[in-house]
């Protein structure tokens, strides 16, 4: 494995190596794609684009109707994976001492960690002791830049930021420290040198066929046919308002004079007897553009793997167990390959708990904690009574243990606290009957 004296001799740096690598072209090209997905999210759409038109010999401003489905699929793929808190299995030693930790705001970071890779392809986490607690902190994909050398290994790590105030800020990891450096003042300085107990931080990604470092973002397949429903819609908006009035056609002779008097009838034309007037309107093919609509909000669904039923797009009633599941076969398929790296990060994650939690003075084997593992709970309808039926045949069975049924049980949140309340009925019960 190189060292980062070797990356910056390699590519030709001076001292100040990482503010050339975070201006290399590669990297702004990279943070300028997760740009333009946060904006592209605030709305800022191609259809936004569209120039003031000419029609009757006056200027026209076209419609430019943005459609938000973009954010509400990728809301729904993270809370489809991760909305469900995960369950830590393995040693009870180590599931206690984790689960101690992930209570200190971990279930949002796991959230954000997840909503994050599916809209930018990345994300990245930084563990380290605040208080005497192990917590994390998400770094921005826009101020992330990671360091791999020649030979694909990950060697170091650079956040960079702007604040408020135009001030350049870099924070450099490095696997044993971490440098801090800013230009307040004009010049860069260094403004201190860390201890870093856990390592680089840890890269989460998703699948992308053509990089093993950095993912693709979910949005990339969502935004052409996006475009074309925005286009689509706008325009056939502004044909309709355009034409409704249609054009006022006379066929024959028009009479002499100034017409009927406007307190009459409010004004009119006056023919002659073979003569005609009339509106003619274009006609607006609802049909046809109902049809192209239709094809691309079903490409849209199939290609983010969302069923129709949860954005209302389709009506059902009296479905079986079975028919959820394959109404859902698609986003179990794409949670299923999104978790594959979701928990790759994880595993590297609980590596760093392993080393403080050593430095707190729990120690253990390598025996035990190769047992610690997460299990998901995607985020797919079940029937609450199925599940209870379920769990009660298994436990008749002996096939299951009180606490993984209030692991799985719909109805109960905090297994710990059931547990304990439990012990102390059988308790309370068992000193009653010695007096009955």
């Amino acid at each position: 494995m190189g060292t980062i004296n070797d990356f910056i001799s390699d590519y030709g740096y001076n001292n100040d190596w990482f503010v050339e690598f975070v201006n290399d072209t590669v990297n702004q090209q990279r943070v300028n794609k997760v740009l333009d997905v946060k904006e592209y999210l605030a709305g800022k759409h191609a259809i936004n684009k569209r120039p003031p038109e000419m029609f009757n010999n006056k200027p026209f401003i076209p419609r430019k109707i943005v459609l938000s489905y973009a954010k509400r699929l990728l809301e729904f793929g993270t809370a489809y994976l991760i909305g469900n808190k995960v369950t830590l299995t393995g040693n009870e030693k180590v599931v206690n001492a984790v689960s101690a930790i992930y209570k200190n705001g971990y279930d949002k970071i796991n959230f954000d960690i997840v909503h994050n890779v599916n809209r930018f392809g990345n994300s990245y986490e930084y563990t380290y002791i605040k208080d005497g607690k192990i917590t994390s902190k998400l770094i921005d994909a826009a101020d992330s830049f990671p360091v791999i050398d020649s030979e694909n290994e990950y060697i170091a790590f650079v956040e960079s930021y702007t604040t408020a105030n135009n001030v350049s800020v870099y924070n450099v990891y490095y696997p044993d420290r971490v440098e801090k450096y800013s230009n307040a003042g004009g010049d860069l300085h260094h403004r201190g040198t860390y201890n870093n107990l856990t390592g680089l931080p840890v890269i989460y990604r998703n699948d992308n066929p053509i990089d093993d470092v950095f993912g693709r973002s979910d949005l990339d397949d969502y935004m052409s046919i996006l475009d074309s429903m925005e286009d689509l819609l706008s325009r056939s908006v502004d044909a309709f308002y355009k034409y409704i009035t249609g054009i006022p056609v006379v066929t024959g002779q028009q009479l002499k004079g100034d017409g009927l008097p406007t307190e009459i009838v409010g004004g009119g034309l006056v023919l002659d007897s073979d003569s005609t007037f009339e509106f003619i309107q274009n006609k607006f093919d609802h049909a046809a553009f109902e049809t192209l609509y239709k094809h691309l909000m079903t490409s849209l669904l199939d290609v983010s793997s969302t069923p129709g039923v949860v954005i209302g797009k389709v009506d059902i009633s009296n479905l079986s167990e079975v028919s959820i599941k394959l109404l859902f076969s698609l986003s179990n398929l794409k949670a299923m390959m999104t978790e594959k790296f979701i928990r790759e990060g994880m595993k590297q994650r609980h590596e760093k708990f392993r080393r403080l939690l050593e430095m707190q003075g729990k120690r253990f084997t390598d025996q035990e904690w190769d047992t610690l593992d997460v299990a998901f709970q995607y985020a797919m309808p079940q029937s609450e009574k199925d599940i209870i039926d379920n769990l009660s045949k298994l436990r008749e069975m002996g096939a299951i243990s009180i606490q993984s049924i209030h692991e799985q049980a719909p109805y109960i949140t905090d297994v710990n606290s059931e547990m304990v309340r439990l012990g102390e009925e059988g308790t309370k019960v068992h000193v009653e009957s010695q007096y009955i």
